[in-house]
């Protein structure tokens, strides 16, 4: 009877440490984080791969076409400045008197033209009369000649006076032609953003080859668009006229509306493992333009297609595109499911089939020792 107990006894006892290793030696369940397949709008797009750049509808870097002393600057940077407004001014009162001048001598011309061609009228009507009085033989040959020649002479002359007049009126445009390369007026409305060169210093037009800063920076103010890189293999899929949402660091949380205005005809490739294709989105609201400043750095969404009611999941969620990790609440696993994916953004993918709306998949795929067939309990953090 003592043996049966005593074996009994060391039975239980190797029983308790069977239990106690299998307890302790057992694999816990994975935290992971998971997401629920839901039902909703769904949306295919395509987005900058570098920070784009709000843009001015119109900016101009401006300087005058010959070099010389400024005699005139009536701006400061950040006015406002209407189109034709006077921004720069060279010393030009040699070309201004010059320009005086010209006129004056035009002037002159004028009025020796008007001489000349009244007495050239006169010789015509005195050889008109001398004629007719030869016709009556009441003057000789020789003086109707002698009135006819007198009178072509004047003519001849009056028409060179007139061309005298013609060419002072050309050397009056070209007087103000010379003087208005001294002067720089705003092309168009704006705000002048920068300027080179103070009261009475000299500026030089660049030479061939030679860049030189601008003079005047002036950018308008009341029109803008943003330019952004896409990744060439985005690129091929954009089109004008697509539906774009803009977003700016400088106004967190808010979205600007846009449509796609135009792609560039030409890849670039400034970095060479990073082609990218420029492209520029308008902004549907001119009301957005009180907030805008030319060189805000921008994001832009381009949405290629949407679908209003589909099934979707996070697009971290995918393992190679094709396959995720579904977890069971009953079984307290996950398992691989294969899947069919349809409309895409870096956010959330379509399923199109392999899930059911309310089932729940795993957001965390990385997370370390996940498998399929694993236990798992949710509640772990999110990558």
């Amino acid at each position: 009877m003592r043996q049966t107990m005593r074996w009994l006894v060391v039975f239980v006892l190797a029983a308790v440490v069977a239990v106690v290793v299998w307890v302790m030696t057992r694999p816990q369940p994975i935290a992971i984080v998971v997401q629920p397949v839901v039902r909703g709008k769904v949306e295919q797009t395509v987005a900058n791969t570098r920070a784009g750049t709000v843009e001015a509808c119109r900016r101009a870097k401006l300087s005058p076409s010959i070099g010389g002393q400024i005699g005139r600057l009536p701006i400061h940077e950040g006015d406002h400045v209407k189109a034709g407004d006077l921004l720069l001014e060279i010393w030009n009162e040699d070309l201004a008197a010059q320009l005086t001048l010209a006129e004056r001598e035009e002037q002159a011309a004028r009025a020796q033209a008007a001489a000349t061609c009244l007495s050239a009228a006169e010789a015509e009507r005195q050889a008109t009369r001398t004629d007719r009085l030869r016709e009556r033989e009441v003057v000789p040959e020789e003086d109707a000649d002698r009135a006819r020649t007198q009178a072509g002479a004047l003519r001849a002359q009056c028409e060179a006076a007139r061309a005298a007049v013609t060419m002072s009126a050309a050397r009056i445009d070209v007087a103000r032609a010379s003087l208005s390369r001294t002067r720089l007026v705003a092309p168009f409305a704006g705000v002048v953003a920068k300027i080179e060169g103070e009261l009475n210093e000299y500026v030089t037009p660049s030479p061939v080859g030679v860049q030189t800063p601008p003079a005047v920076d002036l950018i308008e103010d009341n029109c803008f668009y943003v330019t952004a890189p896409i990744d060439e293999v985005d690129a091929a899929a954009v089109r004008v006229g697509m539906t774009a949402r803009i977003t700016l660091d400088a106004f967190k949380g808010r979205q600007f509306a846009g449509s796609v205005r135009r792609i560039a005809p030409y890849v670039l490739d400034l970095e060479k493992q990073a082609r990218t294709v420029d492209v520029e989105a308008s902004f549907v609201n001119e009301g957005d333009f009180n907030d805008l400043l030319a060189g805000y750095s921008v994001d832009v969404e381009i949405i290629l297609a949407a679908r209003a009611d589909g099934l979707y999941i996070p697009t971290e969620a995918l393992l190679d595109g094709r396959r995720v990790y579904l977890y069971s609440p009953e079984k307290k696993t996950v398992h691989l499911v294969d899947v069919t994916t349809g409309l895409a953004n870096w956010a959330v993918t379509e399923i199109v089939a392999g899930l059911s709306e309310g089932q729940q998949v795993v957001v965390n795929v990385d997370k370390p020792g996940l498998a399929d067939g694993v236990a798992a309990v949710p509640g772990g953090d999110r990558p």
